[in-house]
């Protein structure tokens, strides 16, 4: 895995890559379609409970807005930013929010996600591409 690293970072990880583009759009990957603002409204919601499921019907609204490149020393990321607000059907109060980012590293086909919901919940995860292209190979990456 280092030696995978230094070949794609070089050496220094300090050094941010030069000439680096701009435009958050053209470089979103597999998030491009992701980016604007989305709307559902046909949700369901089944939450367990010790007396049975209770099954909830729910309206979102999805938010994703392009960020300029995110430099991390050689490491290049772009990404959106992203709040979904999710109420009952005819009510006002937040049923459930969530806020976070979606990121892509194109040099690595990395994917990460963070997600914070306002209950002291945070957590990070990625998914690297080649994992899927490895499947059913005898190799998993997780």
């Amino acid at each position: 895995m280092e030696n995978t690293r230094s070949a794609l970072y070089g050496d220094d990880i300090y050094v941010e890559p030069a000439n680096v583009d701009v435009d958050a759009l053209r470089n979103l990957g597999p998030l491009t379609a992701l980016a604007g603002r989305w709307r559902g409204v046909k949700g369901v919601d089944v939450n367990p409970k010790r007396e049975g499921a209770r099954t909830q019907g729910y309206v979102g609204t999805y938010d994703f807005v392009p960020l300029d490149p995110q430099l991390n020393g050689p490491q290049l990321l772009y990404g959106l930013r992203y709040h979904e607000h999710v109420v009952k059907p005819g009510e006002l109060g937040t049923y459930h929010d969530q806020i976070g980012y979606w990121l892509w590293e194109p040099a690595t086909g990395l994917l990460m996600q963070t997600v914070s919901i306002p209950r002291g919940q945070t957590l990070s995860c990625d998914r690297d591409r080649a994992c899927d292209r490895d499947r059913g190979k005898g190799r998993q990456n997780l």
